[in-house]
């Protein structure tokens, strides 16, 4: 196959990259301009540029691209995260929608934070949107990938939870406290994670952009999400360390400000219900084999 990725260059991305060349398909990088590593595919999405006669003739097209939500949550920041997921897509799907000859599905990333603060609640993909910035960035940001639905393409929106790799995104934040044996729980760890491995992220992906039956939002995530105390414990103890300096939520808020609430304390309980009732079959369904693994490469 044919397929663009932008955010190639991304956590996600680059695996998932690494993966598809593996296996022999044709991978174009869509990306700014970088004199060291020119993308295959330039495209501005500040000022509304995309060479759509490039993307003619592609069977996939994956959407990963965004401003990295870590950092104190400053106007700017806000505006940096929402523009660059919803303008983003929305400058993809006019342009695929504007091709003659149209790729068969885009795949269009959104995360979890959908779903808002839900504490104990399950949630699924027909759960509705929650409250607060990232839940009403995850709405336009899938709204965005409207036109290219229909433009008669298949539009598929996984909502992706915390991924775990030994090269990037939370874990990597974490380990080095960890292993200095100063980690420990946020506030009292009630709150649910909801996570996946970089190789099922990577095995969802696939089967995304393979099964025809698959459209709308898809969870990403384990079937087995676990509270903030329950992972601690696990790191901790695949670690050899102990766990047991809590972070406070007035501290996280002092360091982190918004994102603190938004993220790290939020409560998301979610399951992947369309991705197993596709019959994919997780390759790290629970927590310590899954850290153990990331641990170890």
């Amino acid at each position: 196959m044919r397929i663009a990725i932008t955010g190639a260059g991304g956590l996600i991305g680059s695996a998932l990259r690494k993966r598809l060349v593996g296996e022999g398909h044709e991978v174009l990088r869509v990306g700014r301009f970088n004199q060291a590593n020119p993308p295959d595919v330039r495209w501005s999405v500040p000022h509304g540029q995309l060479n759509g006669s490039a993307l003619e003739g592609l069977d996939a097209v994956v959407h990963l691209a965004g401003e990295p939500i870590v950092g104190k949550w400053t106007f700017d920041k806000k505006q940096a995260i929402r523009d660059s997921r919803v303008n983003g897509t929305r400058l993809l799907s006019a342009t695929l929608a504007n091709l003659y000859h149209k790729p068969h599905v885009l795949i269009s990333a959104s995360a979890i934070g959908f779903y808002g603060d839900c504490g104990d609640e399950r949630l699924d993909e027909s759960s509705s949107a929650g409250e607060g910035f990232l839940a009403e960035v995850g709405r336009a940001w899938e709204d965005a990938s409207l036109p290219t639905a229909r433009a008669g393409i298949r539009v598929v929106n996984p909502r992706i939870g915390v991924v775990l790799a030994p090269d990037g995104g939370a874990l990597k934040k974490m380990l080095p406290a960890f292993r200095a044996g100063l980690g420990g729980p946020l506030g009292n760890g009630s709150q649910w994670m909801s996570w996946i491995s970089i190789d099922d992220a990577v095995g969802a992906m696939l089967r995304l952009i393979d099964d025809d039956a698959l459209t709308g939002p898809v969870n990403l995530v384990s079937p087995q999400p676990v509270t903030n105390r329950h992972f601690t414990r696990t790191l901790a103890s695949i670690l050899r360390r102990p766990a047991v300096l809590p972070m406070p939520r007035f501290a996280a808020r002092l360091a982190f400000g918004e994102l603190a609430d938004e993220a790290l304390f939020a409560s998301q309980r979610v399951e992947p219900g369309v991705l197993q009732r596709s019959g994919y079959e997780f390759v790290h369904p629970g927590l310590e084999a899954a850290l153990r693994n990331a641990i170890r490469r």
